[in-house]
């Protein structure tokens, strides 16, 4: 009897709590989602580029997501929030991460070797990438990591202090933190600074040409090449990333693409020489493409690393289809990290890791044959 009493008694309290959350007033939620947003430090900057749908109903606009966000929703990012019918920012001068890395560690191979650039994120990702490399600060919301607080002013004058030419956002998702990264490129290019992203290209046609008016170069993930590959490795969808590479390229900024080679999820042949050519005829022969060993990391732990044979299996495809500057990436020491002069042949600039060993371009051309070489070279 106690037995059937105890559980009739804890039903009736579950009951009463479900009851008591469901009923929770809107301005009680509205004071905990404040609260927290205080708690944690987090910003509450109106984002760009959404729309108002109805009564507190609102829609971003910034990724192809297109998040459909009711009073108090975030969207898929985790970082931007519906305050009462207006979108915010929760990251905005909140970046988690900030180191002066490599231009080569981007990578950019062809945009001012030998230099460094000034990397920041923030926390987030508007992707679910069941590989990611960087899931720890990609697929976590901003009140679980520590960030700090510094506005664009103050990552553009750390850049100057550190003498770097260039300003990378990096690390994670750069659009998530759009209004962040807009921001402090504007600001950096009236200091004279370069602007670079290392992207998943995961953003709508309009934010994205507005923010190529400050960008340099940018580096692309191409995660793979094909629909049904972007939806259950990505939890998005690979049209929208092909029209982010055709627009870069359009719009005149350097660009750059890289592939992480997967083994048994996108290293088949067939479809690799699918991606090159389609390379080839959208954005040129010209463009670089690494070709990236994958490690065993985040949802994808069980997978074995890339074997270097996959990867130079790769490489030989994309330069049968044409490509003409190939790279053979996250394998330190390996001779397809040089960059090779199409026309000689010769290495113009040869690298170990994110080092540079030798440099032997003269004002952009190739030293042994005078061939310009396509890039950003002073």
């Amino acid at each position: 009897m106690r037995r059937i009493l105890a559980v009739i008694l804890a039903l009736f309290l579950a009951a009463t709590l479900a009851s008591a959350i469901q009923f929770t007033s809107p301005f009680a939620r509205l004071a905990d989602a404040l609260r927290m947003i205080r708690e944690a430090n987090l910003s509450r900057y109106e984002a760009l580029y959404y729309q108002k749908l109805g009564r507190d109903v609102v829609q971003c606009q910034l990724c192809p997501n297109r998040c459909t966000l009711a009073n108090l929703a975030r969207g898929l990012c985790g970082v931007r929030i519906n305050l009462e019918g207006k979108l915010y920012s929760l990251v905005y001068g909140k970046p988690i991460a900030i180191h002066v890395d490599p231009i080569e560690k981007k990578p950019l191979s062809h945009f001012l070797p030998g230099t460094t650039a000034f990397s920041i994120s923030t926390a987030g990702c508007n992707l679910g990438c069941v590989f990611c490399q960087n899931w720890q600060i990609s697929q976590v919301k901003p009140e679980e990591a520590e960030h700090y607080n510094f506005e664009p002013e103050k990552i553009v004058n750390m850049a100057l202090d550190a003498r770097s030419p260039t300003i990378a956002y990096t690390y994670t998702e750069p659009t998530i933190f759009y209004e962040y990264m807009l921001a402090t490129a504007k600001l950096a290019k009236k200091k004279g600074l370069r602007n670079i992203m290392h992207s998943c290209g995961y953003i709508n046609p309009e934010p994205l040409k507005e923010l190529l008016k400050y960008m340099d170069a940018c580096n692309i993930d191409l995660k793979g090449f094909s629909e049904d590959f972007y939806q259950q490795m990505c939890y998005g969808r690979l049209e929208p990333v092909l029209e982010t590479i055709k627009t870069i390229k359009k719009q005149g900024v350097w660009l750059e693409i890289t592939n992480l080679v997967i083994p048994g999820k996108n290293d088949d042949p067939k479809m690799i020489r699918a991606m090159c050519r389609w390379i080839k005829a959208n954005v040129g022969p010209d463009v670089p493409l690494y070709f990236s060993a994958f490690y065993p990391q985040y949802k994808l732990a069980n997978v074995p690393p890339t074997p270097v044979e996959s990867l130079e299996k790769a490489y030989k495809i994309a330069r049968e289809e044409g490509l003409n500057f190939v790279y053979v990436g996250n394998v330190y020491g390996h001779l397809k990290e040089n960059t090779y002069c199409p026309k000689c042949g010769e290495a113009v600039v040869k690298r170990l890791g994110f080092s540079i060993e030798a440099n032997n371009l003269i004002n952009g051309k190739c030293k042994f044959c005078g061939y310009k070489m396509p890039g950003v070279w002073k």
